[in-house]
């Protein structure tokens, strides 16, 4: 996270740095501060994302070393240092043998 911006009516956007992988809006999140998952707060809960922007412009995936604009669906409390995961849940049907 590089900086937070505070956007009457759209709420808090999270100014990130993508690291590794990629980042898709498909994708669940959480949203981790001094080591400690404080989003979402319930075990086996998912959160996501609710818009994705490169600069100004939607975005559908942002990959590693780029910058782009994150707004998390019904979380607003995102701080300076925090990191976000963004993970998939792929199922795999299981084969007989």
């Amino acid at each position: 996270m590089r900086e937070v911006y505070k956007i009457s009516k759209l709420g808090t956007i999270a100014g990130c740095y993508v690291m590794e992988g990629k980042i898709t809006r498909g994708n669940h999140i959480r949203v981790i501060r001094d080591g400690i998952v404080v989003f979402p707060t319930r075990e086996g809960a998912h959160g996501e994302i609710d818009s994705l922007k490169r600069f100004k412009d939607d975005a559908k995936e942002v990959k590693a070393g780029l910058e782009c604009g994150i707004s998390i669906k019904n979380f607003n409390d995102i701080q300076m240092g925090d990191t976000i995961e963004a993970y998939e849940i792929i199922e795999i049907k299981q084969k007989l043998k």
